[in-house]
């Protein structure tokens, strides 16, 4: 089942977004972080410290992008990186770190969301302003905003194990094999995950629609 209009507008923007804005690059063909996860499981301070700056905006987004624009994703964030410096000792590359990361996000986010058992606040317009690519048109800008804003409300009001899943597959693109490694799941109970979040959105989006007609 597959999501469409403004919806799936907002979560395709969510997407390009997240993707536009990547730790930054150093040799083309070598690994940045390989040498600083090396010499961060050696116990230099200074490689972890740089890790974290290579990788807090990357992963301020996705904070975001999972728990909504909750007060404590200062405290999210902060928490994500003392599990991984506790996580890096035990790191050898079997995955990639983006990967290593993504399951310390996922499962941060996902803890948060079972304890909080309320909505998360309403995107305000200086968060979405950040989370809208730039843009040469003024009136792009605004729809692309709107559609954003409109997709965020919804996901809100997913329950958290759909809500990871479906953020990790549709605005991340990760195969459903690599999800499944992240949040600790078969492979198969991903998939309904996927498939159940996408109705329920389409469902809201629905309904939604209706009231605004109506």
């Amino acid at each position: 089942m597959v999501i469409v209009g403004a919806l799936d507008a907002g979560l395709v923007c969510l997407g390009q977004t997240l993707h536009a804005r990547k730790p930054p690059a150093s040799e083309p063909g070598v690994d940045p972080d390989t040498a600083l996860i090396e010499a961060a499981r050696s116990g230099d301070p200074r490689a972890f410290h740089s890790l974290y700056h290579r990788h807090v905006d990357w992963i301020w987004r996705r904070v975001t992008c999972l728990v909504g624009p909750a007060p404590e994703r200062e405290d999210l964030v902060q928490q994500i990186f003392l599990e991984v410096h506790r996580a890096i000792p035990g790191f050898r590359g079997e995955a990639a770190f983006t990967t290593f990361l993504f399951r310390i996000v996922a499962n941060v986010a996902y803890q948060h969301l079972k304890r909080s058992r309320r909505r998360p606040p309403p995107f305000g317009a200086e968060l979405l302003d950040e989370l809208v690519a730039p843009m040469t048109s003024p009136e792009a800008a605004a729809r692309e905003r709107q559609d954003l804003e409109r997709a965020l409300t919804l996901l809100a009001r997913l329950k958290p194990k759909k809500r990871i899943a479906l953020l990790l597959r549709t605005v991340e693109g990760l195969p459903l094999e690599e999800i499944a490694a992240i949040v600790g799941a078969r492979t198969a109970a991903v998939a309904q995950r996927v498939k159940h979040a996408q109705r329920e959105l389409a469902a809201l989006a629905e309904r939604q629609d209706r009231r605004v007609k109506s």
